[in-house]
Parts: C-alpha cells; sequence; structure tokens
C-alpha cells in the first residue's frame, strides 16, 4: 500500500500563498523547489490562480514545488481545489515523474496566458502581488 506520494503544486497552494493551507491540514510537507520539462503552458484564472497543462508545442518549463503527501490527503486536497484543476502526471527537469496538480484545457479558454513567466510566482511579481 502506498502511504506517501509526491506531489507537484504550482500555484496557490504553494507556500506562503492562500491555499497552502489545504497541504498542511492533510500532513503534507514540503520536500523542494522543482521545474517541469519545458512541456507545460500556464494560463491565468480570472486572476485568481494558475491552470497548467502539457502540451506538445509551445512549452515551457514551470517552477512547481514538490510534497510528501499522505496518500489518504489527496482526495482531500484535490476536493478543494477550484473547479477544472485535477491530478495528473507531471514530468519533472529532473526526469522524475510525480503527480500533480494541472487544468483541464477548457478550463483556460479565454483566459491571460503566462507561461513566459515560469511560474505563479514569478508572474505575481510582475503584477505587484508578491
Amino acid at each position: 500500500m502506498i502511504e506517501t506520494v509526491f506531489l507537484a503544486v504550482n500555484g496557490t497552494a504553494m507556500r506562503g500563498l492562500e491555499m497552502n493551507d489545504n497541504l498542511l491540514a492533510v500532513g503534507a510537507n514540503f520536500v523542494r523547489d522543482a521545474v517541469t520539462v519545458p512541456t507545460y503552458r500556464l494560463w491565468c484564472i480570472d486572476g485568481d490562480y494558475p491552470a497548467m497543462v502539457r502540451v506538445n508545442k509551445g512549452g515551457s518549463a514551470i517552477a512547481v514545488e514538490i510534497w510528501a503527501t499522505p496518500a489518504p490527503g489527496l482526495c482531500q486536497i484535490l476536493l478543494k481545489e477550484p473547479p477544472g484543476l485535477c491530478l495528473g502526471r507531471v514530468r519533472l527537469a529532473d526526469g522524475e515523474e510525480v503527480l500533480g496538480i494541472v487544468a483541464e484545457a477548457i478550463l483556460c479558454e479565454g483566459q491571460r496566458e503566462i507561461t513566459q513567466y515560469g511560474g505563479w510566482r514569478a508572474y505575481l511579481k510582475s503584477v505587484g502581488n508578491w
């Protein structure tokens, strides 16, 4: 039985941000900062949170945090994520593949693409919110 899984988060669940308590509440522990392979794109959803989607073309490396998460807590975390965000596999630049919070492509339609910032924190800094 799997007791702990590594979970990649790329937005408001990261340390110091508004949904980080969702990870802490289930006993997740921060492991390290990481970046994805350059096959992802990132959008800002209604100015509130990011959505990361894997693509075939035009992707970039995106900054993520890796958390050691008790397996039973994954459902609790996912149920508190905004609609359209889901659990998927995320490939990291070091070759490791972990579970992560990703988005359904439809969520990004009509939203602002922020891939060029390389991550949510960098985007927040660019708009003066960090």
